[in-house]
Order: structure tokens, then C-alpha cells, then sequence
């Protein structure tokens, strides 16, 4: 059972990061291309994890209980 729980997690955390980190090179990637690489990640780290946090995890966590029709609060 936990297994099943670390992968589930696994693909929540695929699903938002995948298209953020996209979204994010598409708007910025070629301003940031000045940069050296561990700036450009430093930047792209500290923008996306807050993100995925604060905002990405817990709509897609919303998406899903809505669609699943588990409303229960955690």
C-alpha cells in the first residue's frame, strides 16, 4: 500500500512540475539564457518549488477529489 501511495505522489508531482517547468522555459528561458546554469536553475528552483507547494500539488490535489468525488477534507 505505501508503495502505491509514493507512486501516486510520484505522478501528482510529474503532472505539475512537467508543464511548469515548460511553461516557465517558454516565458523566460531565452531572457534567462544570459546567465550561467546554476543561476538560471537557482532562479528556475526558487520560483517552481514554491509553486508546486503552495499552488501546484494543492489545485491538482482539488482536481482530483472533484473528479473522484472524494470531497473529504484532510
Amino acid at each position: 500500500m505505501k508503495t502505491k501511495m509514493k507512486l501516486m505522489m510520484a505522478l501528482k508531482i510529474w503532472a505539475v512540475i512537467y508543464p511548469s517547468i515548460t511553461i516557465f522555459l517558454f516565458l523566460f528561458g531565452e531572457s534567462l539564457s544570459i546567465f550561467p546554469l546554476y543561476i538560471r536553475t537557482l532562479i528556475l528552483t526558487a520560483t517552481l518549488v514554491p509553486w508546486m507547494v503552495f499552488a501546484g500539488l494543492p489545485l491538482l490535489d482539488k482536481a482530483i477529489q472533484s473528479l473522484t468525488g472524494n470531497n473529504k477534507e484532510k
